[in-house]
């Protein structure tokens, strides 16, 4: 099999769902803009403001494709029963510990952005009980939780554990700024999602649709009422990026379910062909957040001498080669080796760790 011949088997073959691929890569692209640049607030009038769609959303639409990678690797619509299941589960923890020292590794380099994979591993541990969940109860207890949890977040928020230095640190230990009491909806409407039957163009128009319409009725409920500044209703019932108000846990989190549905729906089209090198990116998304970050720590520096300069770096219109670089590296590994390195590195050290049940 030749380089291409074997790039190719690993981006479209029968086992990959392309859709899902080009997901990840417009969260990763997100990301990348949210860190990179200093994002105008969207006006749907404004062309030259639509990026800034991707503050906050990006993240919420990671976090929920992780939901969506762990239903796919349990089983996808039938989840693995019996020792198969338990494997499944360890090896989820050894990933999950690994993310958290990765991420801890990041946070050690000062970059000053609110790295995600610390809470990346939590959620992951979470979701450990819900492995063996059919899709109709997770969509029920991720709606039940969309609508719920956001009530409680500012009370958790105004914790005095967070106070001070010390809180400081154990919020980045645990990556608060996505913290998992809240969150855990993202990751559950992912496995919701993963244990959907994802290949059927009929569930693909209904995360279309479904998410579509969530994301309508949060701009609108948005728009008919303010609650009083500066009390606990607002922090509640906002739609602002990072708050974890319940229309942005509703509109983003709608959001995040619209674009994988669309996402699914373009790739039935031969378009998918022309959008390979971005599925390449989708295809090792935990490469490409890693090396953005580490180059990120590398340029800023050897040309500023402050990793910490977040203004300096962005100043030096980082975001098109970071991301132009990303795609020349992804796609090139992903033809010629395949899985990416740190996917790789990972699912090696959980199968070391845990071997396959007998």
């Amino acid at each position: 099999m030749n380089t291409a011949e074997r790039g190719r088997s690993f981006l479209d073959g029968p086992s990959r769902l392309q859709g899902i691929d080009l997901a990840r890569a417009l969260a990763v692209c997100g990301m990348f803009a949210a860190h990179l640049i200093a994002l105008p607030l969207p006006v749907i009038g404004d062309p030259a403001t639509w990026i800034g769609v991707a503050g906050g959303r990006s993240s919420i639409l990671f976090a929920t494709l992780a939901g969506v990678s762990l239903a796919l690797i349990t089983g996808g619509p039938t989840p693995i029963t019996g020792p198969a299941r338990t494997t499944a589960r360890l090896r989820i923890v050894v990933r999950a510990a690994l993310l958290w020292i990765i991420g801890i590794l990041l946070i050690a380099t000062a970059v000053p952005v609110y790295v995600i994979l610390p809470a990346y591993a939590l959620l992951f541990v979470l979701a450990l009980p819900l492995l063996g969940w059919g899709a109709r109860a997770l969509w029920i207890i991720a709606g039940a939780s969309a609508l719920t949890l956001p009530w409680l977040q500012p009370a958790w928020n105004a914790l005095p554990i967070w106070q001070g230095m010390v809180g400081n640190d154990l919020s980045l230990m645990l990556g608060w700024h996505y913290p998992f009491t809240l969150w855990i909806v993202f990751l559950v409407a992912g496995l919701a999602i993963g244990r959907s039957s994802l290949r059927a163009g009929r569930t693909q128009v209904w995360l279309l649709i479904g998410g579509a319409a969530a994301v309508v009725l949060a701009a609108i409920a948005d728009a008919v009422f303010t609650a009083q500044p500066d009390t606990y209703l607002a922090a509640v019932w906002t739609a602002e990026e990072h708050t974890g108000g319940l229309l942005e846990v509703v509109g983003s989190g709608g959001g995040a379910v619209a674009t994988i549905g669309a996402c699914l729906l373009l790739c039935r089209t031969p378009v998918s062909t022309v959008l390979l090198p971005l599925r390449a990116v989708g295809a090792m998304p935990l490469t490409a957040y890693v090396g953005q970050l580490v180059a990120w720590v590398i340029v800023a520096a050897l040309l500023l001498g402050d990793v910490e300069d977040l203004t300096g770096f962005r100043s030096l219109s980082p975001f098109w080669p970071f991301v132009i670089a990303t795609i020349l590296f992804c796609t090139s590994w992903a033809l010629v080796v395949g899985r990416g390195p740190l996917e790789g590195l990972l699912a090696a050290c959980s199968r070391r760790l845990v071997p396959a049940a007998r």
